[in-house]
């Protein structure tokens, strides 16, 4: 095994694979928030977002194509032009209250990112978003089976909601 390769192994097992549940809108302070959960486990991460942000993830969920392209269409673009792919990306850390991201391309190129950007760009890529297990640890929430109600509901409210109602 070569030394990049032990790397990214040991890169890879500090890191969840999570899904996007969704954007809304927390309340009172109408700060969009998007949901990550951890795919093999009961902890949630939810990172408040902007709304320009939240209506970019928003789209890309719903598969939404603008009539012109929005800034992560346009990077997404430039990345398949220059010929590379986004092959991951990590939600790495949070520091006073702020979310940390990193893009990782094919070709070794590391990037650092807000969690919103990467996560916009990971859903129109089709990369997966990996969460740091030491963040989820520390900033996740548990949610236990029988809560299962409850994200059900989150989830038909998501349904319900359309990327225009981000609009500031």
């Amino acid at each position: 095994m070569t030394d990049k390769e032990t790397d990214s192994n040991s890169t890879s097992a500090k890191y969840r694979s999570v899904d996007v549940i969704g954007v809304r809108v927390e309340l009172p302070s109408n700060q969009p928030i998007v949901l990550l959960k951890e795919q093999t486990g009961v902890r949630y991460l939810p990172i408040w977002v902007g709304a320009v942000e939240a209506t970019a993830i928003a789209f890309a969920q719903q598969q939404v194509k603008p009539p012109r392209p929005l800034t992560h269409d346009l990077i997404k673009n430039v990345i398949d032009e220059l010929g590379t792919q986004l092959n991951t990306v990590y939600i790495t850390e949070i520091k006073d209250g702020v979310f940390y991201a990193q893009l990782n391309f094919e070709n070794g190129s590391k990037v650092s990112a807000r969690p919103s950007d990467a996560i916009a760009l990971a859903l129109r890529s089709g990369a997966p978003i990996l969460a740091n297990q030491d963040l989820l640890s520390e900033a996740g929430i548990e949610i236990p089976d029988q809560a299962e109600d409850e994200v059900e509901k989150f989830k038909e409210f998501l349904d319900q909601i359309k990327p225009e109602d981000f609009a500031g």
